[in-house]
């Protein structure tokens, strides 16, 4: 899943970057897990950064490419020149976009696709640098892609901070893509359910095996947020559970600083009638010596770093 919207597969270096912080991660390792070889993370000043799809993220320039080269030094990757980057939740959005037919040949399916991610994404396709993967038709056979997209405006925002410090960003993507390839599970059709919080609220992103069946951003007040996730496990149980009173979901990830694992443990198990168990970074094949960082701040870019080992 993913393959046109990752391929090809770039260094084994990717940064994080959030409103309050920004992560450097280098990885080792193969399929069968990753390890942390050098990470490190920086504090952002307070208005520094101010993720959103469609207004200006950056509001002070120097101090911005600072903290790049700041978290590249403490990390051990300041001669690092390729990047992955996963942009702050707020700054990228991501659809699941559905045709109600299909095309006759090609410029009509790539006509569709712009107006349908106009629709979804509140602005004009030529104005949007979007990525699209084709996944398995839904329900009643009609065909669906997973996208994301990133006005063309913003992403020169951190382009031109990434080029001035000589480093080519190949591939960027919002961070819950990046938290999702952690779940990617080829062999086993089960569902998992990634909930990533952010100081906006979270997304909620559903897997089926490796493809996506539901992604959802819900902005609200951090008050808010427990019901909210009360809500979308419910909409999940009542939409996609298995017959066995939803057996099919079988892993929960919960990745972001603003929320507790515990807590929206509970809510889920709650919301499913039965106990589900939160995923740890070692269960999901990533391994930090030592303790480290925390997973809440390597989830994201660690997830595009594996993408090139």
């Amino acid at each position: 899943m993913f393959s046109s919207i990752t391929q090809p597969n770039y260094p084994n270096a990717a940064l994080g970057i959030e409103s309050n912080f920004i992560s450097a991660v280098a990885l080792s390792g193969g399929r069968r897990g990753y390890t942390v070889k050098q990470a490190g993370s920086v504090e952002l000043p307070a208005g520094l950064v101010t993720p959103s799809f469609l207004d200006v993220n950056i509001h002070d320039q120097l101090e911005f490419s600072s903290c790049l080269r700041e978290v590249a030094e403490i990390s051990g990757l300041l001669k690092q020149k390729r990047w992955s980057v996963a942009l702050p939740s707020s700054t990228a959005r991501t659809a699941i976009l559905t045709l109600d037919s299909v095309p006759a040949n090609s410029k009509e399916a790539e006509e569709v696709l712009d107006w349908k991610s106009e629709q979804n994404f509140g602005a004009p396709a030529a104005e949007l640098r979007i990525a699209k993967e084709k996944i398995s038709p839904d329900k009643e056979g009609r065909v669906r892609y997973f996208a994301t997209a990133v006005r063309l405006a913003v992403i020169d925002e951190y382009e031109s901070h990434f080029e001035s410090l000589g480093w080519k960003a190949g591939l960027i993507l919002p961070r819950a893509v990046g938290e999702a390839n952690w779940l990617m599970d080829r062999q086993n059709k089960a569902d998992s359910l990634l909930i990533s919080g952010n100081n906006e609220g979270f997304t909620a992103l559903l897997l089926r095996g490796s493809e996506p069946t539901v992604v959802r951003s819900v902005t609200c007040l951090q008050s808010e947020v427990d019901d909210e996730i009360y809500r979308r496990v419910m909409f999940y149980n009542d939409r996609f559970g298995g017959a066995d009173g939803n057996g099919l979901l079988e892993r929960l990830l919960v990745v972001g600083r603003t929320l507790v694992a515990a807590k929206v443990q509970a809510i889920a198990s709650e919301a499913l009638g039965r106990n589900l168990r939160v995923l740890t970074s070692d269960e999901v094949g990533l391994s930090r010596p030592g303790g480290g960082l925390s997973f809440d701040d390597l989830a994201a870019p660690a997830g595009l770093a594996a993408l090139g080992t």
